[in-house]
């Protein structure tokens, strides 16, 4: 378990203090969205085409994995899907674009804080397998939730909608591009020149830390105070439920170990950032999903411990 807290330890601390230099005003309020644009368009690529180009990736259960985690994200949100009637109802406080909201934050996850802890638990192997997890995920959550955005959401200002401004901004990601340009100088026997390997580890070393930061800078400590039903469902979905489905189908395939352990890690993230931007972007419910970005953020510091030693990692 001191292996497991080691690792943990340094991201609730940088969240936290990400959280007091926006409050305490100690950084301008104009500093995070260019931190977050470097850190996504950037930082993040390069340590992961670095950590690819230099993994082992023969012998990794990738087939495996993706459709664990594409079955277990897709299982839940059909269950949303089909229990959409009961949801939209006084008690839980829910409209269609906060119901989208409630759709989106269970299944989306945080890759920032995934990294974060995959790196200080596993190291290089531990970004390779994430990088498995988010090129799965991301393109399918993306999908699944604006479809949700088509059934629930108001519509949208611009009145109408494309495909193609679905499809295109996911063939455009820079998290998923990098990594098929990791795994091509990989598999492809290229691998990273000396000056480009140095280049790349500096940036690398900058992109868990400035990420972080921004994370705790997005947080609120209001939003917990005003929690409602459906933000405290959102915590079951995302960070309880799906999980536990990816871990039954993880057993099924015969997927264990260490590619089980960060399925389940990476299920249980709370929900991402990017949620609210389409939220705004088409007619959801951006306050909703502020509050439970924040109070996800604020549960997982003792939800992860939690499914850490379950899995067997303690």
């Amino acid at each position: 378990m001191g292996a497991v807290l080691a690792a943990l330890l340094p991201i609730v601390v940088l969240i936290a203090l990400g959280h007091q230099l926006r409050a305490r005003r100690w950084v301008d309020d104009g500093f995070w969205p260019g931190a977050e644009r470097v850190t996504y368009y950037i930082l993040l690529p390069a340590l992961l085409v670095g950590g690819l180009a230099r993994a082992r990736l023969t012998g990794l259960p990738v087939g495996a994995m993706a459709a664990v985690l594409a079955l277990g994200v897709t299982a839940v949100a059909v269950g949303i899907a089909l229990t959409s009637r009961w949801l939209l109802n006084p008690a839980m406080r829910l409209d269609g674009p906060g119901l989208t909201s409630l759709f989106q934050c269970s299944l989306r996850p945080n890759t920032y804080v995934g990294l974060a802890i995959a790196s200080g638990l596993w190291g290089g192997e531990g970004v390779a397998l994430t990088a498995v997890c988010l090129a799965t995920v991301i393109p399918l959550a993306n999908v699944l939730c604006v479809m949700a955005m088509l059934r629930w959401a108001a519509s949208p200002q611009d009145g109408g909608f494309r495909w193609k401004a679905v499809i295109l901004p996911i063939l455009r990601n820079p998290l998923i591009l990098s990594c098929l340009v990791g795994i091509g100088l990989n598999l492809g026997g290229i691998g990273l020149a000396p000056p480009l390997d140095a280049v790349l580890r500096i940036l690398a070393g900058a992109s868990l830390p400035l990420g972080l930061l921004a994370v705790g800078a997005g947080l609120s400590l209001h939003a917990a105070k005003t929690a409602g039903p459906a933000v405290l469902l959102s915590i079951l979905l995302k960070m309880a439920l799906l999980p536990l489905v990816v871990w039954g189908l993880g057993v099924t395939a015969d997927l264990g170990g260490i590619p089980l352990a960060i399925c389940i890690l990476y299920t249980g993230l709370p929900a991402a950032p990017a949620s609210y931007v389409l939220a705004r972007q088409m007619g959801g419910d951006a306050p909703l999903v502020a509050t439970m970005l924040s109070v996800q953020t604020l549960a997982a510091a003792l939800i992860l411990p939690a499914w850490i030693w379950l899995v067997g990692l303690n």
